[in-house]
């Protein structure tokens, strides 16, 4: 089943044209990679897919069993692409909280236990502004994954973290895969890259290119 399906896509800011006629098809229950120098059109991809910005040609298909109320914005999506805001006068386990709190889907127990997964204590009283950009990419990864979110949009997931939790994370990833969730992520490691995905796009010339993995993108 696909859930996603990105059909002549194109999209400029301010003249420049990022993306061109782009074309992928992401099918449920595998991992997928997006590569590409910066600013090559990553993170807009995502944001396209996800409704926070429309493209100026083309279509982005969402299967109907994802599309949110409004059909404007996807739904059971756990998203990184801008982290999330938070308050930084606040410990991690209440901006958890606050993000919970839009849906109400979810209780304190589930916000603890997904912070203990990725490595967290709930019970800290450190409050987010002095956080170390690990423990902030931490909170942002909970964010995603809190609300046992069925597609998982993840722009450079592995950012800031240390080795043991790069570890950790990939085999979350592929524990989810197994389940049957769906993730695309970006990664500059390409070791991310090969260890996780069943299949990896490459931005060229404004373009998706399909790479088969193992091997070498000049």
């Amino acid at each position: 089943m696909n859930i996603i399906e990105v059909l002549n896509v194109s999209k400029s800011f301010k003249g420049n044209l990022l993306l061109d006629q782009v074309n992928a098809t992401f099918e449920k229950g595998k991992i997928y990679g997006i590569t590409g120098p910066n600013g090559s059109g990553k993170s807009v991809l995502f944001k396209l897919i996800c409704g926070f910005i429309n493209p100026d040609q083309g279509e982005i298909r969402i299967h109907p069993d994802y599309c949110g109320k409004t059909k404007d914005f996807p739904n059971n999506f756990g998203i990184i692409i801008d982290r999330p805001g938070y308050l930084a006068g606040h410990t991690g386990f209440e901006n958890l909280r606050r993000w919970a709190d839009i849906r109400r889907s979810i209780n304190n127990d589930r916000i603890r236990e997904t912070m203990i997964l990725l490595g967290l204590d709930p019970e800290a009283r450190q409050k987010m502004k002095s956080y170390s950009l690990g423990m902030k990419q931490k909170i942002a990864l909970a964010q995603a994954i809190m609300e046992h979110q069925e597609v998982l949009i993840l722009d450079e997931p592995f950012n800031a973290l240390d080795t043991d939790s790069v570890d950790s994370v990939r085999q979350l990833l592929l524990n989810y895969k197994r389940e049957g969730k769906t993730i695309i992520l970006t990664s500059h490691n390409r070791e991310d890259i090969d260890l996780l995905c069943d299949r990896i796009y490459q931005f060229r010339n404004r373009k998706l290119e399909l790479v088969e993995p193992g091997i070498t993108i000049p």
